[in-house]
């Protein structure tokens, strides 16, 4: 609302204003100490070709100048011109495995990528049966790289929660 009225303030009467300012006497030069007045026309009386010189159209400078011509375009942004040639194509998506935790509700994952629960799904089966899920078979699985495997295998672990009996009490076995 209060745009719309500064708009309307604004363009009220702006032809009429508009014409008035160009109808307008234009500003003269600021005007010359007395001194430096009577000091240039001394010097324009004693040199009249400085006069004439000042005067005078160049017909060599005005050919040249009639020869330039300039054609300007818009410079490409460095943005454009990187998209322009580092195109992506279609990324691959695959369904997540195991819709158990459908915590995020993640309906597709890029190939090459993991959801955090597919990352603990796959350390976890890792760490419980070594022989079995090998980092061949979960790069197979979950389509990663061999060396991202190793390096997922290598740097990161589950938690393990170990609960310790308090000294003076026994521990309560669990079935």
């Amino acid at each position: 609302m209060g745009a719309a009225v500064a708009r309307a303030v604004r363009n009220f009467n702006l032809e009429n204003r508009a014409e008035r300012e160009i109808s307008r006497k234009k500003p003269s030069p600021a005007p010359r100490h007395p001194s430096t007045k009577n000091l240039l026309r001394q010097q324009m009386n004693s040199h009249p070709e400085i006069k004439r010189e000042i005067d005078r159209k160049d017909d060599k400078l005005l050919s040249l100048l009639k020869d330039v011509y300039v054609d300007s375009q818009d410079p490409v942004s460095s943005l454009q011109g990187k998209d322009a040639a580092t195109r992506q194509k279609p990324k691959e998506f695959r369904l997540a495995k195991d819709h158990q935790f459908d915590m995020m509700n993640v309906k597709n994952i890029p190939k090459g990528k993991i959801s955090i629960v597919e990352a603990l799904t796959l350390l976890n089966n890792h760490k419980l049966y070594p022989d079995t899920w090998t980092a061949k078979k979960i790069a197979e699985e979950y389509h990663l790289e061999q060396q991202d495997v190793n390096s997922l295998l290598k740097y990161f672990v589950t938690f393990e929660v170990k609960v310790f009996p308090p000294e003076g009490k026994k521990a309560i076995e669990s079935k």
